[in-house]
């Protein structure tokens, strides 16, 4: 750890109040923006999207299992993958516990993904989570959501030099870069009213962030997340850490 300014307990609170204030101010923003996220307006879902379930072949409609709400964490698995995407996994560890709860406030949650979903139950298994996961191989969904990518659109990307991190991905989900690269993950929410199926958010990168924990938890830490582009990605599926953190 690098050398780092020690002070009494004296200047420690000082500065710690100081922070708490701009903490609150952080909490009253974030409040402002979730008011403003559920006044956007709400978008009709015109398109018959079909998804493979464990229970047979569904519609939009029909994955809300009879709530009004539904969230969708679009899963990096491509029909080329062998194993789930270790950053997706890492969200997942996150998102499966929260099913049970948002159920309690009429929201479902479940993961989709292009890989057959024999594929994908298989590696639930392994992971360990109880959360509904679908297949959307068969239809524009993710597409139509910006979470897949095309050949041409990939090219100038393709033909650059590839970050370590993304290769060092795809090899840990057995497939090629450019199979990687052309899954996109990310979050989309859902009303339905009146049998009418409405998208009301979408988004991903960093937009993330509230599922993935750890980030929250090192973003107090001494170190923070400590990391770096020269480095490669730390991140493991969680049958993967040695006892001490990366194998």
């Amino acid at each position: 750890m690098s050398e780092h300014r020690v002070g009494t307990q004296e200047e420690w609170q000082a500065a710690r109040e100081a922070l708490l204030e701009e903490e609150k101010e952080l909490t009253r923003r974030s409040d402002e923006l979730a008011a403003k996220r559920r006044e956007l307006p709400w978008v009709e879902v015109g398109k018959d999207y079909r998804f493979e379930a464990e229970d047979g072949t569904k519609g939009l409609a029909e994955l809300f299992g009879g709530r009004s709400q539904l969230v969708v964490y679009h899963f990096m698995f491509g029909p080329s993958y062998e194993a789930g995407c270790p950053v997706c996994s890492s969200i997942a560890d996150t998102l499966a516990p929260q099913v049970p709860h948002l159920k309690a406030k009429d929201t479902t949650l479940l993961l989709a993904s292009r890989a057959p979903l024999e594929k994908l139950l298989a590696y639930r298994e392994r992971m360990g989570w109880r959360i509904e996961w679908v297949s959307s191989g068969g239809s524009d969904f993710n597409r139509d959501l910006g979470f897949l990518y095309t050949e041409e659109e990939l090219k100038p990307f393709l033909d650059g030099e590839i970050p370590a991190t993304v290769e060092q991905n795809a090899r840990m989900c057995g497939t090629d870069v450019a199979s990687y690269v052309a899954e996109g993950p990310g979050l989309s929410v859902y009303a339905l009213e009146d049998g009418t199926v409405y998208r009301t958010y979408v988004t991903t990168a960093r937009g993330l962030e509230p599922a993935m924990a750890y980030y929250g938890l090192l973003d107090r830490t001494p170190k923070g997340r400590d990391e770096s582009p020269t480095r490669p990605m730390w991140v493991r599926r969680h049958d993967e850490y040695g006892d001490g953190g990366i194998p």
